[in-house]
């Protein structure tokens, strides 16, 4: 495997809509001349973002997270231009970009620094080849404070690695459970 360039990136995000909206380059600043946490194609990647719908984990309901049977009560829906995590709390999120995913290519998907060295961690399984949909995003607050997440702004940064040879059986072959994504993806059995 190696790593995709900025340039292929592109293409493929134009000739395969690929992502979708695909911003050509890094975005620092917002129309009004604001900074914001940067998106956009990278060298050797994409810095997606994420959208204004969240689901902030709570305990009010003194619920169990059990994977195989999730309950939905542990989550509190926010649609807002600033989410706040509560301290040691976590929250899902969607992406602005819808990802299809070639056959020959598997990503992995990074936090960015800005959030990261404010204890604030996205973890996002592989893009596998041939999935398709919004990306859900977990992120995590370490932190014993109160953290703000910022919508429509770069949350993570998606690594594209091209294989020498397409895989015998995709995502899509095998008809992956988080296929097709619209919205944020709760655990599915």
């Amino acid at each position: 495997m190696s790593v995709c360039s900025d340039r292929w990136i592109c293409r493929m995000a134009i000739e395969c809509s690929m992502i979708e909206p695909f911003v050509d380059r890094q975005i620092r600043s917002n129309r009004d001349g604001q900074r914001v946490i940067s998106y956009g194609l990278s060298s050797y990647g994409y810095d997606l973002r994420v959208s204004d719908e969240f689901k902030v984990f709570t305990n009010v309901f003194n619920t169990v997270v059990d994977p195989k049977n999730f309950d939905c009560c542990s989550l509190v829906d926010i649609k807002a231009d600033i989410c706040i995590i509560p301290p040691n709390s976590f929250a899902l999120a969607r992406s602005v970009e819808y990802f299809r995913i070639p056959r020959e290519i598997l990503t992995i998907c990074v936090g960015k620094s800005t959030y990261a060295r404010c204890g604030i961690i996205v973890n996002v399984t592989p893009f596998e080849p041939e999935w398709e949909g919004y990306v859900t995003l977990e992120i995590s607050n370490t932190t014993p404070l109160p953290a703000r997440v910022y919508a429509n702004e770069g949350l993570a940064q998606v690594i594209f690695y091209l294989a020498h040879e397409p895989c015998n059986v995709s995502y899509a072959d095998r008809g992956g459970k988080y296929m097709w994504q619209k919205g944020i993806t709760v655990p599915r059995i």
